[in-house]
């Protein structure tokens, strides 16, 4: 049974991205994991900008296109134990399907070294970005898991499928508001977060030159 699909993005327009930069969770059961990747061009800041948005994949209704994009599917398995008097489940697996989407750079020749220092940054701050989306799903997978087996006997199966479906959605539904709620924090740090990136990045440079 389909729970619920989703898509989660790195919530941040290109633009504001690059303009600003000029100057323990449990497992789920069973993840199943993908990466697809779309290429962007440019030799400048603003070539990349105008690549992401142009390039970058849609999410949502309005199509807005972003840096990057995680479509999330939960799925689970059950099985019942039927009596003439009761009901329960007696198997409950729950799994996580991720589809994650990532830029790749064509970096030309001519690109200055502060342009690949500064895509390397970003580009890994997208990557761990979305893989944050993933590891929340899994760990709410886990709950709804644990929670599902938990269920005690019911005096038949439409009450104990009812029960399933309230479940499903109360703790999906948790999912979803924690994914949105990290997506905020993370657009409102982002300017901060980066230059912090890049402040020990180039503080591992400058260290790793030294004779």
């Amino acid at each position: 049974m389909r729970l619920s699909s989703t898509r989660f993005c790195l919530l941040l327009s290109a633009a504001a991205a690059l303009s600003a930069l000029a100057p323990g969770a449990a497992p789920a059961a069973n993840l199943s994991k993908t990466y697809s990747y779309f290429t962007v061009g440019g030799a400048t800041l603003g070539e990349i900008e105008a690549e992401l948005a142009r390039r970058g994949p849609k999410v949502g209704s309005a199509g807005r296109r972003h840096p990057g994009a995680t479509s999330l599917s939960f799925n689970s398995k059950l099985d019942f134990a039927e009596t003439p008097r009761s009901c329960r489940i007696s198997r409950a697996d729950v799994s996580v399907s991720a589809r994650l989407t990532l830029p790749r750079w064509r970096r030309p020749g001519g690109a200055e070294q502060d342009t690949r220092l500064i895509w390397d940054t970003l580009a890994a701050d997208i990557k761990r970005h979305e893989e944050s989306h993933v590891s929340i799903a899994k760990r709410h997978a886990r709950e709804l898991e644990n929670a599902l087996r938990a269920l005690g006997n019911f005096r038949d199966c439409a009450q104990a499928s009812a029960k399933v479906q309230a479940l499903s959605d109360r703790i999906l539904a948790k999912h979803d508001a924690e994914q949105a709620s990290f997506d905020r924090v993370e657009g409102k740090n982002f300017e901060s977060r980066i230059l912090r990136l890049l402040e020990r990045r180039l503080e591992r440079m400058d260290a790793a030159s030294q004779p």
